[in-house]
C-alpha cells in the first residue's frame, strides 16, 4: 500500500516554529510520507538562513525555492510571488503530493495555494478564520480559505467564521493552536544558559520587542516604529531585546532603524534576525513583557502568563487573553501601557489569565484528519449557505 504523501510548505521562521510539532507527528507515522518544501526568508542570508534550523531539527527538506527578497517594495514582492508560483508549480509536479498543508496568511502562501488549485491538489489550511485588520494578511488569509479543502482553526469563533465564508462545517476542525502546543513540549533554557547563548545579561526590567510593518496604516513604517522607539527611549533601568521584522513591505526599513538604535545603546539593547524557537521561548520566560504587533504576542505569550503590549491595528480583531494590553501607535499610550505592566493589580490579573488558543493534542488531531480523510472527492467544493436576513444589506 502506498503511503499518503503530505507536503508541508514553510516560508518563515515563525511559521516553521508553529508547524514543527505537526511535522514531527507526520514524520513519525509509518503510514505517511512527509514532504517538506522550504522557501521565503528561510533561504535568505539577510533573514538568518533559518532553513539550517529545520535541518538541525532532523527534518529532510525535499525542495528549496529561493525568492528575491532584497527589495521589499510592493511591486518587488508581487513579482516575487509570481516567480514563486511558477517555481513551486514545478516542484509540486515533481513531488506529486496527495495533499498540501499550509499555515496562516503570508503573501508567499497565497502563491502556494494558487499553484495547488491549478494542479488539482487538495489543500489543508491551518489558522484560518482569524482577523488582522491592520494588514493585507487579512485578505490573503480569507482568500486562502476559499482555495482550501480542509480547515484547522485555533478557536471556535474562527471555525464559525470559516463556515461563514461558505466552507462545509464537516471540513472545519477546531483544534487549537499548534504554536501553544510546542510551548508545552520544549525544555527551556535556564536564565544563565540563555544569557550565555545570546551574549546579553538581563537587567532590573526587561522587554522583548517585535514589530512588523502595519501594511494598511496611513503612517510610514519609519513613523510607526519611531513612535515605539520614543516610548522605549525614556524607560529607566530597562533592557531591550529586539527580534527583527519580517519580509513585508517596509520591514527592511524597520530593521535598519533597529540596528542604528542598538549601535547607539549597546549598554541596554540587542537585536536578532532570528533567536530560534528555543531561545525565543526561553527569552519570554525571563522578560517582563512582549511589546510590538507580532501574532506571537497574541497566540503564544499568554501561555507563559506574561503580558503583551499589542501596538496598533495589525492584530486587530484577533481573540485575546486578558493579559494583553492594546495601545495605539502613540508613544505616550505605549509608555502608559508599559507602566501598567508593573502595577500589582495587573500582575495579579496576568497570573490568573488563560490562553483561549490552548487545546490538547493539536498536532495529533490534525495529523489524524490528514491521514484518514478520503481524498477522492475532496476537490469538489459545495458552497455552504448561511440562512440569514437581508435586512441590513445595501441593495
Amino acid at each position: 500500500m502506498n503511503k499518503r504523501k503530505i507536503c508541508v510548505v514553510t516560508s518563515t521562521r515563525a511559521e516553521y516554529g508553529i508547524l514543527k510539532p505537526l511535522l514531527a507527528e507526520i514524520d513519525a507515522d509509518s503510514s505517511l510520507n512527509l514532504q517538506l518544501v522550504v522557501t521565503g526568508t528561510h533561504l535568505s542570508e539577510k533573514y538568518g538562513e533559518t532553513y539550517k534550523e529545520i535541518e538541525k531539527d532532523g527534518f529532510k527538506i525535499d525542495a528549496k525555492i529561493t525568492m528575491n527578497l532584497n527589495d521589499d517594495s510592493n511591486v518587488a514582492l508581487s513579482l516575487a510571488m509570481a516567480q514563486l508560483q511558477s517555481d513551486i508549480t514545478k516542484i509540486f509536479f515533481e513531488l506529486k503530493p496527495d495533499i498540501i498543508v499550509i499555515l496562516g496568511d503570508r503573501y508567499e502562501i497565497l502563491s502556494v495555494a494558487t499553484a495547488a488549485m491549478m494542479l488539482h491538489i487538495p489543500l489543508a489550511h491551518v489558522h484560518g478564520g482569524e482577523l488582522t485588520e491592520g494588514a493585507m494578511d487579512d485578505s490573503i488569509r480569507h482568500a486562502v480559505t476559499k482555495l482550501s479543502h480542509l480547515h484547522f482553526t485555533s478557536t471556535q469563533e474562527y471555525a464559525q467564521r470559516v463556515i461563514q465564508l461558505g466552507e462545509q462545517p464537516k471540513r472545519v476542525f477546531n483544534v487549537g493552536s499548534l504554536a501553544v502546543e510546542q510551548i508545552k513540549k520544549l525544555p527551556l533554557l535556564s536564565k544563565e544558559e540563555l544569557e550565555e547563548s545570546i551574549k546579553f545579561h538581563f537587567g532590573k526590567k526587561n522587554l522583548l520587542v517585535t514589530y512588523h510593518p502595519e501594511t494598511l496604516s496611513i503612517l510610514s513604517p519609519q513613523e510607526q516604529f519611531q513612535e515605539l522607539l520614543n516610548a522605549l527611549d525614556v524607560l529607566e533601568n530597562t533592557k531591550i531585546i529586539f527580534t527583527k521584522a519580517n519580509a513585508d513591505a517596509g520591514g527592511a526599513i524597520i530593521n535598519t532603524i533597529i540596528d542604528k538604535y542598538v549601535t547607539k545603546n549597546k549598554n541596554k539593547a540587542i537585536a536578532f534576525t532570528s533567536l530560534g524557537q528555543l531561545r525565543y521561548f526561553s527569552t519570554i520566560k525571563y522578560i517582563d513583557a512582549v511589546v510590538g504587533n507580532s501574532s506571537s504576542g497574541i497566540l503564544e505569550v499568554p501561555s507563559f502568563h506574561k503580558p503583551t503590549i499589542n501596538i496598533g491595528d495589525r492584530q486587530k480583531g484577533r481573540t485575546q487573553a486578558s493579559s494583553i494590553l492594546n495601545a495605539p501607535l502613540s508613544s505616550q499610550k505605549i509608555k502608559e501601557a508599559i507602566e501598567k505592566v508593573y502595577k500589582k493589580d495587573f500582575l495579579f490579573q496576568n497570573i490568573h489569565s488563560t490562553n483561549p488558543y490552548e487545546r490538547d493534542h493539536t498536532s495529533v488531531k490534525i495529523k489524524e484528519v490528514l491521514k484518514i480523510t478520503s481524498l477522492n472527492t475532496l476537490l469538489q467544493k459545495r458552497f455552504y449557505d448561511l440562512h440569514c436576513s437581508l435586512e441590513n444589506v445595501s441593495l
